[in-house]
């Protein structure tokens, strides 16, 4: 009986189609988010909706990549799809905030999955040159996500309910899987040794205490609570050390970390993944509360990033057939730091096309780096270690904005605090109001002026902080093999493709 083939046309539509699932999944639900807290109460709750979603996803990414390279790619796929559907079915019936957070923390260990095997799968039916293409096109389910998810979502909350933006993932959810249960073919794995649990738990410990720790940071009393995440995290990571040393078959090979290539890339994706939700999540708040424009116009305003980070990977895959990571990334971030530069000097009066052209500029950048940082991740490690080189590519990147955003919040909550105390007609409720166009129109006009300097002083001292952040990604780069890509390592590559 002749072996059936993979159908890579259509497992590609069904990788596209879950990249865009996980990728409308923050932003739709923040569309919808005034609605759930008017529905199920417990505005104090409100952050652990997102954080919870995040905690979860980056804690279960090591494990699916593990499990990715012992028993294949599909199974693992298709368990993650379906719990991710679970969570989100779940999700849309919840009573209240608690029943959310706890369901949103099913649909977090889901989507864990969904990323670093799409990305695996993409090595696995493509060859080298091709991949950073696809990488590309996956990249831009992130870009039409941007643009869908607030039209989308303000939508199924005015006409439906706010339940359905998590019900609408259970059919898209169940077509995917049949796509990938009858369209993608691999090769039986069997699995010669267990799952490395010990190692496994300690990693858990690890990474739950240092990504709880940086979600506290930006809280009262936080810099304690961080401090004693980061005595449980480095516990955590001692024994997880010591497990791996032992284990049979570790969960991630302490080996991956004597490859200088694959520690660099992973640090370069890490930072520049910080600057990405930097530029991501602050821009939009330059826009309302100091252009005093509408939110939808704030949150297009990086949508030309999403769509040039698109193009930003096709020329990376073209730069890869032609040249080494090395120049190739410190070009890209220069190119980053010549933006970051641009964003921390312009004036309050910089018109809104100016942001545009600077968000298309980044997305670029952007692309480059974050492309061949994840494609030579994958091409400098041993074929059966793909899956977990991707994934701890994902991990690096989540963790880098995870730590990034609590950071950020500290560097603004610091000046914006600094501006109301030094001024007795101002209270941090005017800013709140600020920032949304809508409520700004109510504040007194004597006060709007010092309160847009101050936000304006704010969010400088973010993108100056970014230059700091894309300074050290071209450091760590400096630290790289001049040649790190060989024709063998490609000819590897593309016969294990």
């Amino acid at each position: 009986m002749k072996q059936r083939k993979t159908n890579v046309a259509l497992v590609t539509a069904a990788i596209f189609i879950g990249t865009f699932m996980t990728a409308i999944e923050g932003t739709i639900v923040s569309t919808a988010m005034p609605t759930i807290i008017g529905s199920l109460h417990g505005v104090h709750l409100m952050n652990w909706v997102f954080s919870i979603f995040l905690l979860t996803n980056a804690m279960a990414t090591p494990i699916y990549g593990k499990l990715s390279d012992k028993i294949g790619r599909k199974p693992v796929f298709l368990i993650g799809l379906t719990i991710f559907v679970i969570g989100s079915l779940l999700s849309g019936l919840s009573q209240s905030m608690e029943m959310l957070i706890i369901f949103r923390a099913i649909q977090g260990i889901g989507a864990g999955a969904i990323m670093p095997v799409t990305f695996t799968i993409i090595a696995d039916i493509y060859p080298f040159e091709k991949r950073a293409k696809m990488l590309g096109f996956n990249g831009s389910m992130w870009g039409i996500a941007s643009v869908i998810a607030p039209l989308l979502g303000g939508f199924i909350v005015d006409q439906l309910s706010w339940h359905w933006i998590f019900f609408i993932n259970v059919p898209l959810g169940i077509f995917t899987f049949g796509l990938v249960w009858f369209f993608l073919q691999e090769d039986r794995r069997s699995v010669r040794q267990p799952l490395d649990m010990r190692g496994t738990v300690w990693l858990l410990v690890a990474l739950l205490a240092m990504m709880y720790g940086f979600q506290t940071l930006a809280e009262p009393n936080g810099i304690w609570q961080l401090v004693a995440m980061a005595i449980v995290a480095t516990l955590g990571f001692w024994r997880f050390w010591q497990a791996e040393r032992r284990a049979v078959d570790p969960i991630i090979d302490l080996k991956l970390f004597e490859n200088r290539t694959f520690v660099i890339h992973n640090l370069i994706a890490a930072l520049i993944s910080g600057f990405v939700i930097g530029f991501e999540v602050y821009m939009p708040m330059w826009i309302q509360g100091i252009r005093g424009m509408d939110a939808s116009l704030g949150g297009f305003a990086v949508t030309p990033s999403s769509l040039m980070w698109v193009v930003g990977s096709f020329v990376a895959g073209k730069l890869l057939g032609r040249f080494q990571p090395k120049p190739i990334l410190t070009g890209a971030m220069i190119w980053l730091l010549g933006g970051s530069l641009v964003l921390a000097l312009v004036p309050q009066s910089t018109p809104y096309f100016v942001f545009l052209l600077v968000a298309g500029a980044l997305g670029f950048g952007f692309g480059l780096v974050i492309t061949i940082t994840t494609v030579t991740a994958q091409a400098v490690v041993a074929p059966d270690q793909v899956g977990v080189a991707t994934s701890f590519n994902t991990l690096s990147r989540t963790l880098g904005q995870t730590l990034m955003v609590s950071v950020y919040g500290i560097v603004l909550n610091l000046r914006l605090t600094q501006g109301i105390a030094a001024d007795s007609r101002l209270n941090s409720n005017m800013l709140n109001e600020l920032i949304n166009p809508h409520t700004a129109k109510n504040l007194p006009a004597a006060v709007l002026p010092t309160l847009r300097q101050i936000l304006y002083e704010g969010l400088h001292n973010i993108y100056f902080f970014s230059i700091i952040i894309v300074a050290l990604a071209i450091l760590a780069n400096h630290f790289e093999a001049k040649r790190v890509l060989t024709k063998e390592t490609i000819q590897e590559s593309n016969e294990e493709s």
